[in-house]
């Protein structure tokens, strides 16, 4: 375990990452960003990052060549190349974008902050949980700055979500549920493969880098989400987005208790990895939330599809937590006695012959929906401004690597659970496995 990074009393620090650093850029300076993993998400965050002033393109790194040309093609004779240390190397380069397979997150980000890049590293920021002490280190030695790609971790459906959640706006926390519905060829990762891919145009030691050693299969590379020596499964893509959320809005430094369940029920095209998997985790009391638990599915066979919620259930009401939405849900609470006394006091006016009926009460509404005004530029580009913005010396990142791995590690002990079908334990004080 890492020195400082053990248990303490406010949770709520430990679960918003507190981690304040002086800003690696000067505000009045352009920011130089590359790309290291310049496929569909790892482009998807340029688009993104560069809708934010004063950030520029420089670099692009990928081990497909078709990728580099086309980086070009898109953004000018920028500098490419198959070797993500060239990058690290350039002095134009001040921050990075980790949009690689999993299994390369944990070594590109940390060599990144040793070089003295800022990183965003898309989610889950480690292949396993043991890297996790790895990068840990690395940021706190480092003078940069650290963002873990859950964009969602910034919109302001989950900033309403918090302040509903801390103003009691539920009663007591006793349950919450996430749930992600795909049923289609492109959301079950059956990505298409490249024309103009080959052992020629394809850097295949590069990709496999610290993966077993195996012949080259462009499936491998262009849907690696399928493949256990890449990839994280459904948990690492897809149940790290509602930790992050849950995490966030409840200030939670995660659960203690993980079992998961599941299988490969329809996509049987070669993949390693369940397309139904369920997952039920033990959150203990901390100071921000009691004791309560969390159900979360991933079904890439849904005929419904196209569907997401985080659900919040409370004492006194629920809330259904989208990006964009919050809607809150209340329970018409009445006070046993309360309905004693009016019961009787409807007997006695009976009797008496004249007497009126109890007054009725206002009620409070059944359903509230708050929804994001026309216009709103979305939680991917809130993500990145708030990685540039503490990049200049603005407020900390909302999902630096302690909140990573927080997120990451219950996700990934999924995969354990279902793989060793066993029960895992988990401290999130400590960050560590149990047992």
């Amino acid at each position: 375990m890492l020195p400082g990074l053990g248990t303490t009393a406010d949770s709520r620090i430990l679960a918003r990452g507190p981690r304040t650093i002086r800003g690696t850029v000067p505000p009045s300076d352009r920011i130089g960003l590359a790309v290291i993993g310049a496929g569909g998400m790892g482009m998807a965050d340029v688009d993104t990052a560069l809708k934010i002033p004063g950030v520029e393109l420089v670099a692009a790194c990928d081990i497909f060549d078709g990728r580099l040309e086309a980086a070009q093609e898109r953004h000018g004779q920028i500098f490419t190349t198959r070797d993500y240390r060239k990058v690290l190397d350039r002095a134009d380069v001040d921050a990075v974008i980790v949009g690689t397979p999993d299994h390369w997150h944990r070594p590109i980000s940390v060599d990144a902050l040793r070089a003295g890049k800022s990183v965003y590293c898309e989610k889950p920021m480690v292949h396993n949980i043991g890297e996790g002490e790895e990068l840990l280190r690395a940021e706190q030695e480092s003078s940069q700055v650290m963002q873990v790609g859950s964009q969602g971790m910034s919109s302001l459906g989950n900033e309403k979500a918090r302040d509903l959640y801390e103003a009691g706006a539920i009663g007591e926390l006793n349950y919450a549920e996430g749930f992600w519905a795909r049923n289609d060829p492109l959301g079950a990762w059956q990505y298409p493969i490249p024309e103009g891919a080959s052992e020629e145009t394809v850097d295949w030691p590069q990709f496999l880098g610290p993966a077993p050693d195996r012949p080259y299969d462009p499936l491998r590379v262009f849907r690696w989400r399928n493949y256990r020596d890449y990839g994280t499964g459904v948990a690492g893509d897809l149940f790290v987005h509602l930790f992050s959320s849950l995490h966030f809005v409840v200030s939670s430094p995660g659960p203690t208790r993980i079992q998961a369940a599941g299988g490969l029920r329809y996509w049987k095209d070669g993949r390693e990895v369940p397309d139904v998997l369920l997952g039920v985790f033990d959150y203990p009391e901390t100071e921000t939330h009691p004791g309560f638990n969390l159900s979360l599915r991933v079904n890439f066979v849904d005929g419904t599809s196209g569907s997401t919620f985080l659900r919040l259930v409370g004492s006194e009401g629920a809330m259904d937590v989208t990006w964009t939405e919050v809607v809150l849900r209340n329970n018409i609470a009445v006070d046993p006695m309360d309905a004693f006394s009016q019961e009787k006091i409807a007997e006695a006016a009976a009797a008496d012959g004249g007497g009126l009926p109890p007054r009725s009460r206002m009620r409070p509404p059944a359903e509230v929906r708050y929804q994001v005004e026309r216009g709103y530029r979305g939680a991917h580009v809130d993500h990145f401004f708030n990685f540039f913005e503490a990049m200049r010396g603005g407020p900390p990142v909302r999902q630096d690597a302690t909140f990573g791995l927080r997120a990451a590690a219950p996700a990934l002990a999924c995969n354990l659970s279902f793989f060793e079908d066993r029960i895992v334990r988990w401290d999130p004080g400590a960050m560590r496995l149990r047992g």
